[in-house]
């Protein structure tokens, strides 16, 4: 579940973990839950692993995240 977190951009548990675009197959760094310009819903934005183009998805097609580490680096609280 998500909430909100200011700039419209939402809270979400996988934020700053490698997890999977269902959509696509791909997998990425969760960025954000944010929308995407004048879209009305909100949408995942994903970074591939080690850089590279950010894409979008629905946030319902997130899915598998990498499983949190010692090493892991979730994104700091606001």
């Amino acid at each position: 579940m998500s909430t909100a977190r200011g700039l419209l951009h939402r809270d979400h548990r996988w934020i700053g973990r490698e997890v999977e675009d269902t959509a696509t197959g791909r997998r990425g760094i969760l960025r954000a839950i944010a929308p995407d310009g004048d879209k009305p819903r909100p949408v995942a934005w994903l970074l591939p692993k080690g850089g590279g183009m950010e894409w979008t998805t629905d946030p319902a097609a997130l899915d598998n995240p990498a499983p949190l580490t010692p090493n892991s680096r979730p994104e700091p609280e606001s």
